[in-house]
């Protein structure tokens, strides 16, 4: 969180996981080509678990109710939410409050909040709320309109050149600058920075 004249105000963090060439996913959605390493996967875990979906938390040997860290509401777009979906899980953040934007999606699950439009409203709406952090967890189209509201950046960059796929942002160009704040490397070449508004 943020201080405003004395009053913490939540911010809007984009969490996201990047190859070197700033491709977040393959051109048919795929997130399995990143190199992965133990010390990565268990940082993450540690300092950011609620980034684990509620039903992988028992594959990886994460307690149900382990406590929320940084965040405790979950935006996605469409396409971050659909492979939950594809695996027949409707409610993938179980220990967050979640919230899909997307004009195409029929219906979600009751426990998830599915906002058809103004993404900006939402968020604004959110950041005056008392919490924890706001977790913007993708994808493009989404954080390209939300990109003046983002308070930070946690990327999760993997050792890897995509090629091709989804870009970090799908905007309009209009430059933002920010800096880094924190810089965690890891022997296989991966690295969490987190970056700020400059």
């Amino acid at each position: 969180m943020v201080e405003t004249r004395g009053k913490p105000v939540r911010k809007l963090v984009y969490f996201i996981a990047a190859s070197i060439d700033g491709v977040i996913a393959g051109p048919e959605g795929e997130h399995d080509f990143y190199p992965t390493a133990e010390p990565m996967v268990e940082h993450l875990r540690a300092e950011y678990p609620e980034t684990t979906p509620t039903h992988v938390r028992p594959l990886v040997g994460m307690p149900l109710d382990t406590p929320n860290r940084r965040y405790d509401t979950v935006l996605m777009g469409r396409g971050s939410y659909q492979p939950a979906l594809d695996a027949g899980v409707g409610s993938p953040y179980a220990h967050l409050r979640q919230y899909v934007v997307s004009r195409s999606l029929p219906d979600a699950d009751p426990a998830v909040v599915l906002v058809r439009a103004d993404p900006v409203g939402l968020v604004r709406e959110l950041k005056r709320e008392d919490g924890l952090d706001v977790w913007l967890c993708g994808g493009a189209d989404l954080a390209g309109q939300l990109l003046p509201e983002i308070d930070e950046l946690v990327v999760k960059t993997y050792p890897v050149v995509a090629g091709g796929g989804t870009p970090l942002f799908r905007a309009g160009f209009a430059p933002r600058a920010f800096r880094p704040v924190d810089v965690r490397a890891f022997d296989h070449g991966g690295v969490v920075t987190t970056y700020r508004p400059a």
